[in-house]
Order: structure tokens, then sequence, then C-alpha cells
């Protein structure tokens, strides 16, 4: 089982990254909290893994911080709760906002995040209060780099692979790009679109 992994970033998206190790090339499934805290391509990346393994398939999902694995980890040991979903819940929300969610009982903010319906939402809370002691969450992102090329289309396919219609989401990013064009990443603009989808 692999449980980090570290070597060059030669691929990245909001969804998945490559992670080149000695030749190599290893798919990732991400979070957007580690995508925010991303080096530029071609460099050095250390995260850690967890190896899920299905009869079909055998995925990687990593992650920049070991809180941010732990809640991953404590959330697909909850019935119904798959990779999928559980990286959902961590790029709709901060770490550090899901501990705060769980904890005040908030079932209506966590049922903001898209496939999060109420009921859901109750589940997760109950399940999850117990599971989330100690853990730190001083998890502090990096500034990404600037825009890059496609960067309108990335970010659009964050948005539709977290849940929101395409439509939807388009007209929400054009609404942000034309507002910070110019002067603005993938990560402001996927956070910018949240914030107004949310």
């Amino acid at each position: 089982m692999i449980a980090h992994l570290s070597g060059k970033l030669t691929h990245k998206s909001p969804v998945t990254i490559i992670i080149d190790v000695n030749g190599v090339g290893y798919q990732v499934f991400i979070p957007l909290s580690t995508f925010y805290a991303l080096p530029e391509l071609e460099s050095k990346i250390s995260l850690g893994i967890h190896t899920h393994m299905r009869e079909e398939a055998l995925k990687l999902f990593g992650f920049y911080t070991i809180d941010e694995k732990k809640i991953f980890e404590k959330l697909i040991a909850i019935n119904k709760v798959g990779p999928k979903l559980a990286l959902t819940i961590l790029s709709g929300m901060p770490p550090a906002d899901i501990l705060s969610t769980i904890d005040s009982n908030d079932i209506v903010k966590l049922s903001t995040i898209p496939g999060i319906g109420r009921k859901t939402a109750e589940r997760l809370i109950l399940e999850m209060r117990d599971k989330l002691d100690g853990l730190s969450l001083d998890f502090v992102a990096k500034k990404g780099p600037g825009p890059e090329k496609g960067l309108f289309d990335d970010a659009l396919s964050a948005l539709v692979n977290l849940g929101y219609k395409k439509s939807q989401a388009e007209q929400t990013l054009k609404k942000v790009y034309a507002e910070k064009v110019g002067d603005t990443s993938i990560e402001n603009l996927i956070k910018d679109s949240l914030n107004l989808l949310s």
C-alpha cells in the first residue's frame, strides 16, 4: 500500500495531479485544499497518500497535510460516503471549517456542499463528531502561481466535478472572471465562484 509519494509535479488540475517518482508517473486525485497549496510544475512535491483498492481499480488520493488525509479517511469510513464524496466535502469547505461545522452542529452550512443533502449532513455530523479528536488543522495554503493557459476551462471542470451544473458554473465563472480579469489565478477563480454559488 502506498502511504506517501515524493517526486516531481508533472501535471496538475483541480481534480488530479501526476507525480513523477524516478520515471514512474503516479496519477493522484486531490481535493481543492491541496490544489491551492501546490507548487509550480516541475517542482518537487511530497504528499500523504491514501490507496483505495476496489476489484476493478486502484486509485491514489493525495493530501497536502496529515489532517486532510485523516479527515478523508474518517469520512470514507462512514456508510454511503465514498472517496469521491469525501473529496467533494474537502473541496467544498476548508478542513478547519469542516471541523467547526461538525462541532457546532451546523447542518445548514454542511448541506451547501453539492451532493450533501440535509439527511447526509445530519448523518455526517452525528458520525464524525467523535472521530476528529487530535486534529491540529494548522493548515496554511501556499499562494499558487498566476494564471495559466486554459484557466477558465480548468476552473469550470473543477466546479462541475464538485457537482454544480455546467451552465450555472459557467455563468458564475464568467461573472467572477470579468471582475478579476488580468489579476487572478485558478485558485481565486474557484474560491470566488464557490462563494457566489453557495
